[in-house]
């Protein structure tokens, strides 16, 4: 992989929310469907395309990575994902926002949100198994 870029630099991505609730078993075809007919934008774009489902506890990321599309999905145990206020189907987001929304940060304020985390799992199996 000699000159290849590993990461992609985010802060010069656009970065669209569409705030209509999705169903979360969407993949590929259907979410780029959403994101053309929402954003008027073509998801090769590389650009950021979030979904959120009716609950808002879940989040699908949809984006081009060059050769082939990604999807990243974020399950939330406790708590839900902030959505801006908006009367229209999709709003665009920046850098900052993103990053506030996906860390569970009030979106306003900046303050960290109420979430439940997880506590690791011991391992006290003989077979080293959980």
């Amino acid at each position: 992989m000699e000159g290849a870029q590993v990461m992609t630099n985010f802060s010069e991505l656009r970065v669209f929310l569409c705030t209509t609730p999705t169903s979360m078993s969407f993949s590929f075809d259907r979410l780029m469907g959403i994101a053309e007919r929402t954003f008027n934008q073509d998801p090769l774009s590389g650009h950021l395309f979030l979904f959120v489902n009716r609950y808002q506890n879940r989040i699908k990321i949809l984006y081009w990575d060059r050769d082939g599309f990604c999807i990243w999905y974020k399950r939330l145990e406790k708590g839900v994902f902030e959505m801006p206020v908006s009367g229209q189907a999709g709003v665009e987001l920046d850098y900052q926002q993103l990053s506030r929304l996906l860390g569970g940060l009030d979106l306003r304020s900046g303050r960290r949100r109420q979430r439940r985390y997880r506590l690791p799992v011991q391992n006290n199996s003989r077979n080293g198994l959980p």
